[in-house]
C-alpha cells in the first residue's frame, strides 16, 4: 500500500514535471530574445552579449503601441457583452428553470462541438455580406458568438448549484426576477464571473486567426497579429519574434496575477461541501 508520504512525493514530482514543461519554453524564448537580431540561436545557449535592445526594437517594428490600443478596443467590445449574455443566460437556464430551458441548453452546447477553424470561411463571407470586413467589428462579433456556448455552460453550472433557499427568502421579501439576479445571485457569482472574464480576455487577446483573415489593416488587429511583422518574404527573425511574443504575453500575465485568487476560488467552488 502506498503511504501518505510516498503519495505526497509522487504528487510533488508530478507538479514539478508539469511546472518544468511550462517554464522551459518560456525560458527558451527569453534566452533567444537576448541574442543578436537576425541570428539563429540553438536551444538554451546563453548569448555572449545580451541584446536588451531587442525588446524596444520589437516594440517599434511590430507597432505594438497602436496594436495595444486596438486590442484594448476589441477586448472592451467582446468581454463585457459576452459576460452579460452568458451570465443572464446561465442564471435563467441554471436557476430559474425556464420552460424549454433544457432543449435550449443542449442547442447552445452544440456550439462547443463545432471546431473553431471550420467557422472561419463562413464568418468571412458573413462579414463580407454585412460590409464589416477590415473593421474591428469583424473580430468582435464572431468572438462574442464563439465565447457564448462555453460561457453559458460555465455560468449555468454555478447558478445551478446555488441554494434554492436564497431565492425563496428573496421572493418572500418581495424581490422580483431582476432584483433577485442583480442583488442576490450576481454578487455571489463574482468568482465564477471573474474567472470566465479572465479566460475570455486571454482568448481574445491571443486571437490571431480571425484577426489575420478578417482584417487587412494591421493597425486594427489584435496584439497577436503583431507577430506577422517579423516574417519577411524569405525568412523570419526568430530573435525579434521571441521578443515580440514575450511583449504580447506580458499583459495577460499581469492580469492573471491580479485576478488569480478569483480564478483559484472559482475552480475550487464546490470541492468542499459546506
Amino acid at each position: 500500500m502506498i503511504t501518505s508520504r510516498a503519495r505526497r512525493a509522487n504528487s510533488t514530482l508530478m507538479l514539478l514535471m508539469m511546472m518544468a514543461l511550462t517554464i522551459v519554453p518560456l525560458v527558451s524564448m527569453f534566452v533567444t530574445a537576448l541574442h543578436a537580431p537576425g541570428s539563429r540561436p540553438s536551444g538554451l545557449a546563453w548569448p555572449e552579449d545580451l541584446h536588451w535592445g531587442n525588446f524596444p526594437l520589437a516594440w517599434d517594428q511590430a507597432n505594438v503601441e497602436v496594436l495595444l490600443k486596438s486590442s484594448a478596443l476589441i477586448i472592451l467590445g467582446v468581454v463585457p457583452v459576452s459576460l452579460m449574455i452568458c451570465t443572464m443566460a446561465g442564471f435563467g437556464l441554471g436557476h430559474l428553470k425556464l420552460p424549454g430551458g433544457g432543449a435550449l441548453y443542449v442547442l447552445i452546447l452544440l456550439g462547443l462541438a463545432i471546431p473553431f477553424e471550420s467557422t472561419v470561411i463562413p464568418l468571412y463571407y458573413q462579414m463580407q455580406s454585412l460590409d464589416l470586413l477590415n473593421t474591428r467589428l469583424a473580430i468582435v462579433l464572431p468572438l462574442i458568438g464563439l465565447y457564448v456556448p462555453f460561457g453559458v455552460f460555465w455560468m449555468r453550472g454555478h447558478f445551478a448549484n446555488m441554494p434554492q433557499a436564497l431565492t425563496d427568502a428573496a421572493r418572500v421579501d418581495g424581490a422580483g426576477g431582476w432584483r433577485l439576479f442583480w442583488h442576490v445571485h450576481l454578487p455571489l457569482a463574482m468568482p465564477a464571473l471573474t474567472t470566465l472574464g479572465l479566460l475570455q480576455f486571454i482568448n481574445a487577446w491571443n486571437q490571431f486567426l480571425l484577426a489575420v483573415v478578417l482584417v487587412d489593416d494591421p493597425t486594427k488587429r489584435t496584439m497577436a497579429g503583431a507577430l506577422g511583422a517579423f516574417q519577411g518574404e524569405r525568412s523570419t527573425d526568430i530573435v525579434l519574434l521571441c521578443a515580440g511574443a514575450l511583449l504580447i504575453m506580458t499583459p495577460t500575465v499581469i492580469v492573471f496575477l491580479i485576478l488569480q485568487r478569483y480564478f483559484v476560488r472559482a475552480l475550487l467552488a464546490g470541492a468542499v461541501k459546506g
